[in-house]
C-alpha cells in the first residue's frame, strides 16, 4: 500500500513564504507525475503545479513566478516552495500523485489528506 503525507502548511502574512512537503511511503515501485491542488472556500479543487518523471513543471496561471514545484526522488518526495504569498492562495492544498505499486506493478491516482494555507494579515 502506499500513502501520501503533507506538511508545511499554516498561517502567512500577505506577502510571506511558505514550503510545502509531501512524502509518499509504502510499496513504491516508480513514482510519475506528482503535483499540487488547492481547494478555496466554496470552490472545487484545482490545479496548482505538477512536475513528472522528467522534471517538467506546469503551473496555474495564477501562481507562474512566485511558485516553485520541486521533487526529490531518492526521498520520494515533492515540494512547494511558495512566495509573494496572497490572500487568494488560501485553501486546502492537497498532494497528488501517480505511482506505480512494486507490489501490484499496477499505476494508481492517489491523493494526500490536505494541509491548509491560510495567508491574512
Amino acid at each position: 500500500q502506499v500513502q501520501l503525507e503533507e506538511s508545511g502548511g499554516g498561517l502567512v502574512q500577505p506577502g510571506g513564504s511558505l514550503r510545502l512537503s509531501c512524502g509518499a511511503s509504502g510499496s513504491i515501485l516508480r513514482i510519475n507525475a506528482m503535483g499540487w491542488y488547492r481547494q478555496a472556500p466554496g470552490k472545487e479543487r484545482a490545479l496548482v503545479a505538477t512536475i513528472n518523471d522528467g522534471d517538467d513543471t506546469n503551473y496555474a496561471d495564477s501562481v507562474k513566478g512566485r511558485f516553485i514545484i520541486s521533487r526529490d526522488n531518492a526521498k520520494n518526495t515533492v515540494y512547494l516552495q511558495m512566495n509573494s504569498l496572497k490572500p487568494e492562495d488560501t485553501g486546502v492544498y492537497y498532494c497528488n500523485g501517480r505511482i506505480r505499486s512494486s507490489m501490484t506493478l499496477r499505476d494508481y491516482d492517489l491523493w494526500g489528506q490536505g494541509t491548509q494555507v491560510t495567508v491574512s494579515s
